[in-house]
């Protein structure tokens, strides 16, 4: 061999350890790029898990919030409907009390006007002013209760004494009133007392 050749040869196994050197370094770099790549993926996914739940708590907390909202507006609007209920109530059947110690007037008015005969002088006047208080009570929503002739009904009626009945069909039907009753705005304010046929 001639000095050339062994100087190519002695150069030779000096260049493939560089190159299986630096093949191992690529390898290595390589591996720890992927390590890398996989911590990075893993960190990722540990925040997209992280806001993943952070969102459904969120979500929840938010219906949480709606649901009690939606139950407090029901409960105001409840309040507030009872509230002007209550109120218009109060408004038709103020006077309930008024008109219920008027009654007994009233019910002396009217046996004064059946005691009079028709030739006494006063008889007309006090029917006048038993009209005229009669139509103020009915603007402020007092109604007769019919009951003489009808049946017997206990929401309407009382019955002070029991009368033998003189037909089959009368039987249960109130035959006499002896205390007039009266709604005020369709709700019972007296009942009638009646003598009822049994």
């Amino acid at each position: 061999m001639n000095q050339e050749e062994k100087t190519i040869e002695n150069q030779q196994p000096e260049v493939e350890p560089q190159a299986t050197a630096t093949a191992t370094e690529q390898s290595a770099t390589s591996a720890e790029s992927s390590n890398h790549r996989k911590r990075d993926h893993k960190r990722r996914a540990s925040k997209h898990d992280d806001s993943t739940e952070k969102l459904q708590e969120m979500g929840e907390k938010l219906a949480d919030a709606q649901d009690k909202y939606v139950r407090l507006y029901s409960e105001y609007e409840n309040y507030r409907k009872r509230t002007n209920m209550e109120k218009a109530d109060l408004i038709i059947n103020g006077s309930k009390d008024m008109i219920k110690a008027i009654l007994p007037v009233v019910d002396d008015m009217e046996r004064a006007l059946q005691a009079m005969t028709e030739d006494d002088a006063a008889k007309e006047g006090v029917q006048l002013i038993f009209n005229k208080m009669m139509n103020i009570l009915s603007q402020k929503g007092l109604k007769p209760i019919e009951a003489k002739g009808q049946k017997f009904d206990e929401n309407l009626h009382e019955a002070v004494t029991q009368f033998p009945a003189s037909e089959e069909g009368q039987k249960g039907t109130v035959m006499d009133v002896v205390e007039k009753g009266y709604y005020l705005n369709d709700k019972v304010l007296r009942y009638a007392k009646v003598v009822v046929a049994v």
